[in-house]
């Protein structure tokens, strides 16, 4: 009878010494003989097409139509948010074991990160600044505008704007904010403060009036919720927009209502283009992200100090828990050095800041 030395053949030997294929392999090989099957591919349809069209619907975004009910710009305003769905589907399809599904969130996962996955880091520049900035929406419920001022105050802005000033609270505001800043100006519902001298400031009709008799009805400076100013820096003249645009509303007779804002939008965007002066800023409450199709014509002329030296999304409403950034610091003719959200006052908004040179 004939003995095998199972070491010399390798059989048994192999496993015993450590040199046989390992766990991490042999899972390896499960792996790649689970998907070669057809059942895996099979399985979870109805993920892989949700899979798809989330993909898709992000993708195609401006493909969406607006002629009922903004539904295309209510989409883009939550735009970010939709990547939520990915790991929800990822969830399904690994329970239900659909190779199909998840190779098709691929998908949703590329086109999420083309658009947003360059906001996720820190883009702030090591220049020093010259101006900071500030805006903030202060809230026309806010219990405390005194401890609002005082915070503003605090942050170091060398420019502050102001949106939704109630005739009441309007004395409380330059009271204090008086020993911080030497030069303000309030026009209806939107003032802006500065430590260096304004001049030239007027209100910007962004046409809150709507309706057919809007064309017929007087501007009237005392309702205004824009203006246009320019602050003497030590490096020459910067134009500042302050604006509060008309706020947008989901009902069931409208759907996303953003009509009165559009024309708002609209307003700026002409105010702007027509500006003769090469540093432009505008500051506020916009109502509205720059993903919304709306803002195309204003963000071709301005940048996002957020987009171009933020850290984040920079989400500054409802203030308890943002899920968009609606108030804005646009730019052109200087450098955004660095843009940051502010903490919590009593306002329903979130403050914003940026720090600008040129």
């Amino acid at each position: 009878m004939t003995h095998v030395d199972t070491v010399e053949t390798g059989q048994d030997g192999d496993r015993r010494q450590g040199t046989g294929p390992g766990p991490r392999h042999s899972g390896i090989r499960r792996a790649v003989l689970l998907l070669a099957r057809p059942e895996p591919w099979r399985r979870g349809p109805v993920l892989t097409a949700s899979a798809l069209l989330l993909g898709l619907l992000m993708l195609l975004h401006g493909s969406v139509p607006n002629g009922i009910g903004h539904l295309g710009s209510l989409v883009e305003t939550f735009l970010p948010w939709f990547g939520l769905f990915v790991p929800v589907l990822l969830a399904g399809a690994l329970l239900r074991r659909s190779a199909a599904a998840v190779a098709a969130l691929l998908l949703p996962v590329t086109v999420w990160l083309s658009l947003f996955g360059g906001l996720l880091g820190d883009r702030s520049h090591s220049g020093s600044g010259l101006l900071t900035l500030v805006s903030h929406n202060v809230g026309a419920d806010n219990p405390d505008p005194a401890a609002t001022a005082r915070a503003l105050a605090a942050s170091g802005a060398d420019v502050l704007a102001l949106e939704e000033i109630t005739p009441e609270a309007a004395g409380t505001y330059e009271r204090e904010l008086a020993g911080t800043y030497r030069f303000h100006a309030v026009l209806g519902t939107v003032g802006v403060w500065s430590s260096r001298p304004l001049s030239d400031t007027r209100p910007v009709d962004i046409e809150m009036d709507y309706g057919p008799l809007a064309a017929t009805k007087p501007f009237d400076p005392a309702s205004t919720r824009a203006l246009r100013t320019t602050v003497d820096t030590v490096r020459g003249p910067l134009v500042v927009y302050v604006a509060h645009l008309a706020s947008v509303r989901v009902t069931p007779r409208d759907g996303f209502g953003t009509a009165q804002r559009d024309r708002g939008v609209q307003a700026i965007g002409r105010a702007v283009a027509a500006e003769r002066d090469e540093r432009v800023v505008l500051l506020g409450d916009l109502n509205g992200t720059l993903d919304d199709r709306a803002f195309g014509g204003l963000t071709a002329r301005l940048t996002s100090a957020q987009d171009a030296a933020g850290d984040g999304f920079g989400l500054t409403w409802p203030a308890g828990f943002p899920l968009a950034r609606i108030d804005q610091i646009l730019v052109r003719g200087v450098r955004p050095e660095s843009s940051w959200v502010l903490p919590a006052t009593g306002s329903d908004h979130l403050p914003v800041a940026a720090e600008i040179s040129w």
